[in-house]
């Protein structure tokens, strides 16, 4: 049998949910600074997929988002979604200590074209000054419609 769930619990789940909905409703509405927040200081953001990306600090994945931000629409980088909206599916969070957490969460994009990709989040959370935030962020994509704005060349 399992302990019953604490309050601190519910609340640390709570907070590390809004955390996740930050970054999305950040990173579809290019709010870099934002979304940089959503990070620890050394926080880690990667993709697990072929070509993929890592950026290893706050820093780093300010200046990622800025320059995906205001980056020209050219015909190489034409970010032709009319709108994109991460939506977070089924997610299972594990408090690990009392200031740390894992959690793995499917994810759907949807743009213009319907259902555009998807994935799994793979992060490690930590509690810092008093918040919870993304220690480490490993972005898996699973599937990309055959004519999804962000599927690779």
């Amino acid at each position: 049998m399992t302990a019953p769930v604490t309050l601190e619990e519910l609340l640390a789940r709570d907070a590390i949910r809004d955390v996740m909905a930050k970054y999305n409703h950040s990173g579809d509405s290019l709010r870099a600074e934002d979304f940089a927040a959503c990070f620890t200081e050394d926080g880690i953001l990667e993709s697990a997929s072929e070509g993929g990306f890592r950026y290893a600090s706050r820093a780093e994945i300010l200046a990622w988002q800025t320059s995906w931000r205001d980056r020209p629409r050219t015909a190489e980088t034409p970010r032709g979604a009319k709108f994109v909206r991460h939506n977070l599916t089924t997610s299972r969070i594990e408090l690990t200590g009392p200031d740390r957490a894992k959690a793995r969460t499917y994810w759907v994009v949807m743009t213009d074209v319907g259902p555009d990709h998807c994935g799994v989040y793979t992060d490690t959370f930590r509690k810092v000054d008093g918040e919870w935030l993304i220690a480490h962020r490993k972005v898996k994509t699973e599937w990309w419609a055959h004519n999804s704005h962000f599927r690779p060349k």
